[in-house]
């Protein structure tokens, strides 16, 4: 299956056809192989680079990798950027950055292969539908490789890696490096009074009580999709963005057009959640809508109010995803907070190819400590989870 393949970088991912794109395992909702990832469909990653997120000037050049047959056909793909910093990435490598500048080394630009300002774990190794995926995606793995050799970079680091993907990283020789996260498991639960059932009865108890008072000072709840999605909408949430990012990051990452752009390509797959106070929206946070997943992202707010961010955030996601049958939700990067809130700690991982040998061997030792200590701390935090014992068990 692998012989007579080609191999290119797109720099554009505007130039990469929809239809084409769509054929690859869960970049879209017609997919059978893996489940719809909204992350990794053409809807998005194009809307990134339309909008000026994610562009040569932001730092974020792309190199997206297509591996064609010789009639032309995509049958793999992973999209990629090269780098001039480590912004907006998740998985922190400022250190590794340093260590090799101070060393003579130059670590900038590397290969980034990621969806930009994007937390989550999705498909990296696209394969079209239909084919046998494992000597496309170990293709994919060698290319890429090569691709950091050709243009004389430091390295390459594919970021929130799923598990049935890592092994093949792993067997090419790149490094292996795990975090941790924190999701929500549906274990079937009728209705979030049914999952609360099943927590130790302080815990549970508690936040009852926090729901009750997040509502307090005469808030209510929207949930918002689809047509719900206007531009004045967008308006309000951008707001809410750009006043909380703007304090936590400093400049946030995301346009407004970029808002408009998803909600004119993907609005079905986005959940609003808006909370309202005196008629008007004080608060809000962006879901996205996966095939079993709901993919929390950014929350702001323009008043304060005690304990809305866990509701808004947290308590609605759930509600949301049992609703609609979801299996799991995923509230974004790190957050120990979340595990007394029924979300239990999960082993991220990320795949690194360091082209130097002296820092591929540093990172290495470094790397499987600090596997060691994620596995340490994940079973010590799944021991404090608020479920009755012997009611849930870690996820891996």
């Amino acid at each position: 299956m692998t012989d007579n393949l080609t191999i290119r970088v797109e720099r554009s991912f505007t130039a990469i056809s929809p239809e084409s794109w769509s054929r690859l395992s869960g970049a879209s909702k017609g997919g059978t192989t893996i489940a719809y990832n909204p992350f990794v469909s053409h809807a998005f990653l194009s809307s990134l680079e339309e909008s000026g997120s994610a562009t040569a000037e932001t730092g974020w050049l792309g190199h997206h990798l297509l591996l064609a047959t010789d009639r032309g056909d995509l049958i793999g793909a992973l999209p990629g950027y090269l780098k001039s910093h480590s912004q907006g990435e998740y998985v922190f490598d400022h250190g590794w950055a340093d260590a090799f500048e101070r060393a003579g080394g130059r670590y900038y630009p590397k290969l980034q292969c990621s969806i930009p300002f994007t937390p989550a774990t999705g498909p990296r190794l696209l394969v079209a539908e239909g084919l046998q995926r494992l000597p496309i995606q170990s293709a994919i793995a060698e290319s890429l490789k090569e691709v950091v050799r050709r243009l004389g970079i430091s390295s390459a680091h594919v970021t929130f890696v799923p598990d049935e993907e890592i092994g093949v990283f792993e067997m090419d020789g790149y490094l292996h490096r795990t975090d941790q996260q924190f999701h929500f498991i549906n274990d079937g639960y009728a209705n979030h009074e049914e999952f609360l059932e099943t927590l130790a009865s302080r815990k549970r108890k508690a936040l009852r009580k926090e729901r009750r008072a997040a509502l307090e000072n005469g808030i209510s709840i929207d949930w918002l999709t689809g047509s719900d999605l206007t531009e004045r909408i967008w308006d309000q949430f951008f707001k809410f963005y750009m006043d909380t990012g703007g304090r936590k990051w400093g400049r946030p990452y995301l346009t407004r057009k970029f808002y408009s752009l998803i909600g004119e390509r993907m609005a079905d797959d986005i959940l609003l959640v808006m909370a309202k106070r005196d008629g008007r929206y004080v608060a809000g946070a962006i879901n996205f809508i996966g095939g079993e997943t709901l993919y929390g992202r950014h929350w702001g707010c323009i008043e304060d109010h005690p304990f809305l961010h866990f509701e808004v955030c947290y308590h609605q996601a759930i509600d949301f995803a049992l609703s609609k049958g979801l299996k799991r939700v995923e509230a974004g990067a790190q957050g120990e907070h979340k595990l007394a809130r029924g979300y239990l700690p999960v082993t991220t991982h990320s795949a690194h190819y360091v082209a130097h040998a002296g820092l591929r061997r540093a990172i290495g030792d470094y790397l499987a400590r600090e596997r060691a200590d994620v596995e340490q701390m994940g079973e010590l935090l799944a021991e404090h989870s608020p479920f009755r014992k012997g009611e849930r068990q870690q996820e891996d």
